[in-house]
């Protein structure tokens, strides 16, 4: 008998939650960067982020792991990483720096949308239909359907 199969169903639940948050408890210390050398984030980094937090969505879901908290936990790990490695700029924003609730709002789209191009059947469906919608009519030129 391992130990996993010894542990009853909450442990093993609290098990896996300590399991996916414990990185997050890491990147303070992995992302010493210091202010005078913070960067902006450019275009193919925030891609790269993207996918990685996308990618996170996709094995969190094929784990069995809650929609929201798959995404919440992706989109958190990028905005913490954002915030710590280029002190919250992107440079497709321009030079202000976000604030980390912007970071988050953003990172978590981030990682739906590209959880819907990735894993589409491991998204729910109203979650994956309005972002089809919303991937459509900004191809639209952001105006509504039909006018």
């Amino acid at each position: 008998m391992t130990l996993l199969s010894s542990l009853t169903p909450p442990n093993r639940l609290l098990q896996r939650r300590s399991l996916l948050l414990a990185p997050l408890a890491m990147i303070p210390l992995l992302l010493g960067s210091s202010p005078a050398m913070a960067a902006p984030a450019t275009p193919a980094e925030m891609g790269l982020y993207s996918r990685i937090a996308a990618v996170n969505v996709c094995i969190a879901r094929s784990a069995g792991i809650d929609f929201d908290k798959a995404v919440g936990v992706a989109g958190e790990t990028i905005a913490q990483l954002i915030q710590g490695v280029h002190q919250g700029q992107i440079q497709q924003v321009g030079a202000k720096a976000l604030t980390i609730e912007e970071l988050r709002r953003g990172s978590v789209n981030s990682a739906v949308i590209g959880a819907v191009e990735i894993c589409p059947k491991q998204v729910p469906p109203d979650v994956k239909a309005k972002v089809e919608a919303a991937i459509k009519q900004a191809g639209a030129g952001g105006k509504p359907q039909g006018k």
